[in-house]
Formats: C-alpha cells, sequence, structure tokens
C-alpha cells in the first residue's frame, strides 16, 4: 500500500531502535513517542489527532503494562497499534441496508475525488453479493460525467438511470427523485445515486447535494475521500458533514504516493466511520475497510486475514482438494499448474498480495523490482505446449522444447527453466502433503526432522576442526577427532572400552578430510 510507505518505514525504524533495549526508562518512552509524533506529522495528519494519539501513547507506554512486560519494546507496538485502530474509526462498520427494498446511498466529495469510479466499483461488488444495483446519474455539472458513469455501469454489468445528458442540461434533484422511483419499479434493491463534485467548498453545490438528499432520504450518504489531499482534508470533511451530514468515509486512492495523512485523520475528527478502500483503478480493486488490518499494514505487520479472503474468493474449494491429491499420489501436471495460476491471478495483483505479508515493508526494492508479466510469459509456455506434453514433461526433448520456445516468444533456456522449476516445485509439495518437511534448495530441510540438528551439528564440528599440512598429522588429528565423538558407554550406563581406530578406518578418514 503506497499512501502510507513512508509513515511504515518512519514507524518501523522507531520501532527497531526500541527493540535493541531490554528496559524502557522515560527517556526512551519520550524520544519514540517524539519519532512517531514526526511521523505522522510529515504523513499530513491532522494536528488535533496527533496530538490526541501521541498524548494516550505516552500515557500507556510509561503504565504498569509496558513495566511489567516481558518484552517492553512489543508491549509499545501492541499499545500504537491499538491506538491506530482507535483513530481509524476502532470496529468495521458495514453498509446499511433498508428493510424495505431500494436501499438509497448518495455519493459526494470533491469533483475528481473519484466518485464515479467508485459508484461502478459499489455496483459491481453489491452484482457479485447477489444485489441488483442502480446508478443514477445525478452529475450534470462535470462535462461528460453522465457518459463516464454509463461507461462505468456497462463495465461492471449494472443497470444506468441516465435521462438527462448533462454538461449543465437537466435538473439534479428531479432525475435522483425519479431514479428512486424508478427503481423501485423495476425492483432494483439498491441504488447508487452520483451527484455533482465541487472544486472547494461552494455553498450553491452543497445546497445542492443537501436538496438532492432531502428528495431522496438515503439510507446512506458515502463521502469520497482522495487519500492524497493532505492536510485539507479535515477542513472538507467537516464543510461536507456540515453540508451534507454524511454516514460513512470513502478512501480512494490509496494506492498513490502521498503521505496519506487523509485516512488517519477524517474518521477520527468526523466520527464518522469509514467504510470502503478503493485501492487501484481497475473495478474489482475495493476493499471493506477493516480499522485493525489497516492498522497492521501502516505498522509492517501483514494483512493474512484480507489475504485468506481473496484466496477464498478465487480458489474453489473442491478444485482445491483434488489438487491436494494429486500432490499427494504425484499426479500434479503442467496442466493443473496452470489452472492454478489462472485462480492466482483472478486475485488480483501478485504486488498487492505479497504487500500484506508481514515484514514486506522492508522488501520494498524486491516487491518493485518483481515483474508481473512472468505470469503472462509462463503461461505462454505452457500453452505452446501439446496435451501429451503438458501431462507429462518428461517427452520433452530438445526439438519439443526448441518449438516450444518460439511458439511462445521464449528462448529454450527459458522453457528449460520452467520444467525445472516446475519438477522442484511439485517434489516439495508432494512432501508436504504426505506430512513430510520440504528440502529447499539452497536452503536445506525446513523445520525440526527429528536428527536434523545433531546432523548438522556433527557437520558443523567437522568444518571447524583445524588440520595440519602434514597429511599423516591430518590423519592422526582426524583419529583422534572419531575416537573423542564415538560412544563411551552402552545404553545402560556401564562403560565400554575404547578401540582404536584401524587402518582401513585411518585411510577412511584420510580419504574425507584430505586429498588422500
Amino acid at each position: 500500500m503506497a499512501t502510507f510507505g513512508t509513515l511504515s518505514d518512519r514507524l518501523t525504524e522507531t520501532f527497531r531502535n526500541l527493540r535493541t533495549k531490554g528496559k524502557l526508562t522515560a527517556a526512551d518512552v519520550d524520544g519514540t513517542v517524539r519519532e512517531i509524533r514526526r511521523a505522522l506529522l510529515d504523513a499530513d495528519v491532522a494536528l488535533p489527532v496527533v496530538k490526541e494519539f501521541t498524548a494516550k501513547v505516552r500515557e500507556r507506554a510509561l503504565g504498569d503494562e509496558v513495566n511489567r512486560a516481558l518484552n517492553p519494546a512489543q508491549q509499545v507496538v501492541q499499545i500504537v497499534n491499538e491506538e491506530l485502530v482507535g483513530i481509524l474509526g476502532g470496529e468495521q462498520r458495514r453498509l446499511q441496508f433498508a428493510k424495505n427494498p431500494p436501499t438509497v446511498i448518495m455519493l459526494a466529495g470533491l469533483q475528481g475525488s473519484g466518485k464515479t469510479t467508485f459508484a461502478g466499483k459499489l455496483a459491481k461488488q453489491l452484482e457479485k453479493d447477489g444485489h441488483t444495483p442502480l446508478l443514477v446519474a445525478a452529475d450534470l455539472q462535470r462535462p461528460n460525467a453522465v457518459n463516464q458513469l454509463q461507461v462505468v455501469a456497462q463495465q461492471a454489468g449494472a443497470a444506468i438511470y441516465a435521462p438527462e445528458p448533462g454538461n449543465g442540461i437537466g435538473n439534479p434533484v428531479q432525475v435522483a427523485r425519479d431514479g428512486v422511483d424508478t427503481a423501485r419499479r423495476q425492483q432494483h434493491d439498491v441504488v447508487i445515486i452520483d451527484t455533482a463534485g465541487r472544486l472547494g467548498v461552494e455553498a450553491e453545490l452543497m445546497k445542492q447535494a443537501s436538496d438532492i438528499r432531502k428528495a431522496t432520504n438515503p439510507d446512506e450518504v458515502l463521502f469520497v475521500i482522495d487519500a492524497m489531499i493532505g492536510q485539507d482534508a479535515v477542513n472538507t470533511a467537516k464543510a461536507f458533514q456540515e453540508g451534507v451530514d454524511f454516514t460513512g468515509v470513502v478512501l480512494s486512492k490509496l494506492d498513490g504516493d502521498a503521505r496519506g495523512g487523509a485516512a488517519l485523520s477524517v474518521a477520527s475528527v468526523t466520527g464518522r466511520p469509514i467504510i470502503y478502500a478503493s485501492t487501484g483503478e481497475g473495478l474489482d480493486d475495493l476493499e471493506a475497510f477493516h480499522p485493525d488490518r489497516m492498522a497492521s499494514r501502516i505498522l509492517d505487520l501483514g494483512d493474512i486475514l484480507t489475504l485468506i479472503e481473496q484466496a477464498q474468493q478465487a480458489f474453489d474449494e473442491d478444485e482445491a482438494r483434488k489438487v491436494a491429491e494429486k500432490f499427494a499420489t504425484d499426479s500434479f501436471t503442467l496442466e493443473d499448474f496452470l489452472d492454478q495460476m489462472q485462480q492466482l491471478k483472478k486475485m488480483g495483483s501478485m504486488k498487492k498480495m505479497l504487500g500484506m505479508l508481514p515484514g514486506m515493508g522492508q522488501m520494498k526494492q524486491q516487491l518493485e523490482d518483481f515483474d508481473e508479466r512472468e505470469l503472462d510469459r509462463t503461461e505462454a509456455i505452457i500453452r505452446s505446449m501439446t496435451p501429451v506434453e503438458r501431462r507429462n514433461p518428461k517427452v520433452l526433448n530438445g526439438s519439443r522444447r526448441l518449438r516450444i520456445a518460439r511458439g511462445s516468444g521464449m528462448t529454450v533456456t527459458d522453457v528449460n527453466q520452467l520444467v525445472q522449476r516446475f519438477d522442484q516445485a511439485a517434489k516439495m509439495m508432494k512432501t508436504v502433503a504426505r506430512g513430510g518437511v520440504p528440502n529447499i534448495p539452497g536452503m536445506g530441510p525446513m523445520g525440526g526432522k527429528p536428527g536434523a540438528s545433531s546432523k548438522r551439528g556433527k557437520q558443523a564440528k567437522k568444518r571447524n576442526v583445524s588440520r595440519s599440512g602434514n597429511p599423516a598429522k591430518r590423519a592422526a588429528e582426524a583419529a583422534g577427532i572419531a575416537a573423542s565423538t564415538a560412544p563411551t558407554g552402552s545404553g545402560f550406563g556401564l562403560g565400554a572400552a575404547q578401540q582404536a581406530p584401524s587402518e582401513a578406518d585411518l585411510a577412511q578418514i584420510q580419504k574425507l578430510f584430505g586429498k588422500g
């Protein structure tokens, strides 16, 4: 999440310095709070919010909950996390649907904040949830706003009510009222009204929005705010709260590279919850806002729950079970791999998914260097294979690999690397499916295999032995080591006589340690 990148880096660095201290003094806490204050102000968080936030953190950090903690640094991180959740709204709040349809949702905000795009995103998400939304084009002020909403509605697969051409022509209040009536007649259960954006806090346009609210009596009024707006976010939010009295907030453009203080200010200043976060330009780039998950992302603690939810939406449970069985029976093929890759692409950007893992903020450069087109290249190679080749890669001889490389626009080396990676991955997954511990190339066995640590210890001892330059002395040294590591007693604790190594043993040891 690029918007909070700088803030996340600053806070992570502050906490990293804390972890070197076994016990925190008042000076340590004051220094940490000072760094947090600077980080928040640099991120354009409103000054009143910063003051209240840092005061709470300092009070709790100097309290008994940190003094009695086994790890004071981790306790401070926990306190900051909890206070961040508080200023982001506390608990998640979902859309409130009317008892008697249609549910009317009115959108408000500054021009360019992303209201029209959000209308399409919301319509598409509601469609997935089984609703039948109707988009109402009540923005008759901005040039081509009606046309833009029509295009967005078509992309989202949603119905639209647009009786006026816009561009200054038509009565937006009448259009909004008629749109709700149309939805009721045509049995649409949700109405999304896209209103005109304001270039600033203009009294005339604010009155228009207020009139639309009175005419339609919406169940939700969502204030769409650009996360990159900076310090002016608070003043704008207050003006809309007084003029329209919105019920929830939508943060747009969270994928931007601005400092993102608006997100940390609006909910706290207005007392209205953030309901949605827009994280990209695509119509699928919309997330329900979870204050606790957002706080975890800011502190580089990851967002595993959102990642799991996205995976559950993209992956079919029965299909996943079949794949697991194929792993266990060693029948997983490149065709299955292609199917899994297609489902992975449904989850969206790989960079976003990887960014949800804990600690990935420290690997920002690696994430930036990650080329998402690699999946497309891999898909092109597999699709250039025949069904027989996908099911049995062992038949891939030199001429077949050359044909596949030409057909996919890649090189033979690329094809060879794909087949090699597939073989390694299939072996690893087969081991995991059977309850074993995978042996990752270059890293060795992962986890605690019985006897693994003792073997590594013995190997380490052998590596650390100082060896003489004289082969005869080297053999003698090796013999001494072998004798010292030999069993010195029976299983019942009785001493056993030590036997000197034979000539064959010495030769073998010399071959192992020397050039023999």
